[in-house]
Parts: structure tokens; sequence; C-alpha cells
């Protein structure tokens, strides 16, 4: 019998309970491809996960985690191999299936992403699915027209891990860039990843307007609720906002107005089910896109057994940056 340390969700007669475990390689999941995992990061979902804040975890037991990154332990999948490096983000990793924060994965081979050549497994868990889902909103802001020119970018619960990666990647890029936050003690770190000016987040969480005076050209929205619908209100004519979080809730109260009145569009943007030539996409502007040293000064490590805590306090939104989860 082979096992291994895992972090796993079990049901309990009050909720869930996550606590870490010894378990049995036998009682993973199908799949073609065995990974063993090196690094994962701990994002906002994996916090309602852990700490069972949200019902992101859809059986029991669940090794809970989105994101791996490790190395191919054994593969019967035509495209993988022993010894190759890989990324997983997604694919209901973690809520459907046994996650990321265990020392090994099984996992299927068309869920994978070659991990960038010049990229070590513990900055692709840096960047992580936050810093990966930053991405597919940037690109979705440039399909969309959005130059620098266009005018100033607001990007929305900015010093979380999506936040932070999106400021750095907008800035690098030639974006000029609001950063909107409700912790005034993160300005000079929100400066230092490219943040030309400092939003305070009661700007957004006010009384919705139909139409708001015209302020940014486009925006990255990790919260949702008010703040989504007074930033697409404040958007400017012609412009666009990528919408890719819930922290402030999933409600949306908002009119038409933005839309039919300004043209402006707003882009859902999913990273869970994200085809495969997306996910390249990205992670190939990520390799070049991305400040590798603004990414190390927003990153912290922690173990397994720093996972409970870690999860309450990003769920409380106190975490700032990226948290990468260092295994085996």
């Amino acid at each position: 019998m082979t096992t291994f340390k895992a972090m796993v969700v079990e049901k309990t007669d009050s909720g869930t309970r996550a606590a870490l475990a010894d378990f049995d390689e036998a009682n993973l999941m199908d799949g073609d491809v065995t990974v063993r995992v090196e690094y994962s990061c701990v994002n906002y979902k994996d916090g309602l996960a852990l700490t069972g804040k949200a019902p992101v975890v859809r059986r029991f037991p669940m090794i809970a985690g989105i994101d791996v990154a490790g190395t191919v332990e054994s593969s019967s999948h035509a495209a993988w191999k022993a010894g190759d490096k890989v990324i997983l983000n997604g694919w209901g990793l973690g809520e459907s299936h046994l996650g990321a924060y265990a020392e090994k994965a099984r996992v299927k081979g068309d869920w994978l992403v070659r991990l960038p050549s010049s990229m070590s497994a513990r900055e692709a868990m840096a960047i992580g699915t936050a810093g990966y889902t930053a991405m597919l909103s940037v690109i979705a802001l440039e399909r969309h027209g959005l130059t620098p020119a266009s005018g100033p970018i607001a990007v929305t619960g900015a010093a979380g891990g999506v936040g932070s990666v999106a400021i750095a990647l907008l800035s690098k890029l030639g974006f000029t860039v609001n950063a909107v936050t409700g912790r005034a003690a993160e300005a000079d770190y929100l400066k230092s990843l490219g943040a030309s000016e400092i939003v305070e987040r009661a700007a957004l969480t006010g009384p919705v307007k139909m139409l708001a005076k015209e302020r940014w050209a486009g925006g990255i929205d990790a919260v949702g609720s008010t703040t989504l619908a007074n930033l697409l209100s404040m958007t400017r004519y012609g412009g666009a906002v990528a919408a890719c979080g819930l922290a402030g809730g999933m409600d949306l109260p908002t009119s038409v107005a933005p839309f039919i009145l300004r043209g402006v569009c707003l882009y859902g943007i999913d990273s869970v089910m994200c085809p495969l030539p997306r996910r390249q996409e990205a992670w190939k502007r990520l390799e070049t896109d991305l400040d590798r040293p603004k990414l190390a000064a927003m990153t912290r490590e922690i173990g397994l057994n720093d996972l409970p805590d870690v999860a309450a306090a990003i769920v409380a939104g106190q975490v700032r940056g990226r948290v990468v989860v260092k295994i085996g």
C-alpha cells in the first residue's frame, strides 16, 4: 500500500472539515496521467473549499486544491511521458476531481499544459489560476481593441491574487492602471506593481447609478456585485470590462444603460473549463509579459500544514498577492 500526505476535506454533521491526512494512492480517481506534485497555490476558491464558506466541493472526501505544477510520473496518454513538466488549472480539480494539495494527482492528460521552458514549477504556481485568469482578462480587453492610448484601466480587488498579477501585466504592456482597493495600507505595494493611481473601494461600493461620469476605458473585476455594476456605469463609451470574480457577491445590480447607451461590453472570463488553445496562449503570454521580479515580490511560500490558516485569511480578504504551497 502506498500512501502520501494530502489536505482532505471531509463532510461532517455541522458542515465540512479540512485536515492533513495520509491518503491511499489506490483511492485516486481515474486518469491517464499521474503527476508528482511539486507546488500548488492558494486561490480564493481554494479558501472557500477549505473553510466550507461556499459549496465548492461536490464530492467527499475531497483533496482540495485547483492548481498543480509538477512532473509526470507515469502516463498512458499519447501527449505525455514520464519526466514531462506540466501545469494544470481548473477542470474541476479540488471540486469534483481529487485535487492538488497532495504529493500525487491522477488526472486526464487532456487537461494538462506544458510548463514553459523558462519558468519553474514554483513560478507557475505563483501565477496559478489567479494569474492565468488575469492574463485571460487582459487578452479579452486587447481583443476588444483597447490599447494604452485608449485610457486608464481599473483593476478591482487590486491587492488580491488576480488584481496583483493584472496590474503587473497591464503596466508592463504600457497601460495606465488604477488600482481599486479597500486596503489603503497597500498603496505602496500596488504602486510597486505598476499602479499609477489608488482608488478607494468606497468609490465603487455606493448606490449604483444607471450611468455615472465616464472614468475608465475598461476594467478587470474580481469582485462582482455592486463594485462591478458601478465599474460598468463609469466605463467610457465603447469600453469593456472583463469580469472574473465574485468576492463581493454573485448578484449584479445594474441596468442595460451602459450597454445600449455607451456601447460598453462585459466579457465573462472562465478559467475552469477554458479550451486548451486559449490556455496555451495565456501561458505563452505569461512567460513573456509578466515581470518575474514583480511576481517574486508579490509571492510568499507555505507548506501543507499552513493551508487552513491561509484559507481563512484569503476568504476574509487578508491575503496580499500570491501564496504558493510547497508539496513533497
